[in-house]
């Protein structure tokens, strides 16, 4: 296992241990999740800023994912993969599902850039690329497990969480959409115990 394998795997499993205690409170003003994923703000294709757990998680059902404009590779394929879904659940999104994709390189990926970008995939009401500071992008990065050295690196893996419910998934990003769709579909409708 390479060492940068190693620091995913360890990634990995820590969020999944924060992930798999109640994340989700509404008789407390802090919960497990605001308190690990933190309101560091991140800004949006169209200039807006949003601090991640306030007003990007909670409450919510999310799609989370990581990429560069760049990247002529994957990430168009899991990119094209989120379209789909957003099809599946045009009636749901911006209202009950949302999807967060930041970008790894937030030196180049700007605001603009970023709503070009979204042109590309139809990114409709619900659907955020994110950039900021090098700072705190790096830092969400890490928190979710996508942080990687060099950016041609990048996994491509979705988180799916249903942050009222506590209910979290990973799925690979490059499976066949009619497969995403059904798992993001189980968190979504998710009732919880």
């Amino acid at each position: 296992m390479t060492k940068m394998q190693t620091r995913f795997l360890l990634r990995f499993v820590t969020l999944l241990l924060v992930l798999a205690v109640p994340l989700y409170s509404q008789d407390s003003d802090t919960s497990a999740a605001e308190t690990y994923f933190t309101n560091t703000v991140l800004i949006d294709q169209n200039g807006e800023s949003h601090r991640f757990f306030e007003d990007l998680l909670k409450g919510k059902t999310v799609v989370i994912s990581s990429f560069h404009t760049s990247c002529n590779g994957v990430a168009l394929v899991y990119n094209r993969h989120l379209g789909k879904i957003q099809e599946a659940f045009e009636d749901r999104m911006g209202s009950e599902l949302f999807f967060i994709s930041i970008t790894l390189d937030p030196e180049k990926d700007t605001p603009a850039r970023l709503k070009e970008y979204a042109k590309k995939f139809d990114a409709g009401p619900g659907w955020l690329f994110l950039t900021g500071s090098r700072q705190n992008v790096d830092f969400m990065l890490k928190k979710l497990g996508y942080f990687v050295a060099d950016i041609e690196d990048h996994n491509s893996t979705f988180t799916i969480g249903n942050v009222r419910t506590s209910l979290w998934k990973k799925a690979f990003g490059l499976a066949k959409a009619e497969d995403l769709i059904k798992i993001v579909r189980s968190v979504l409708d998710d009732e919880g115990k």
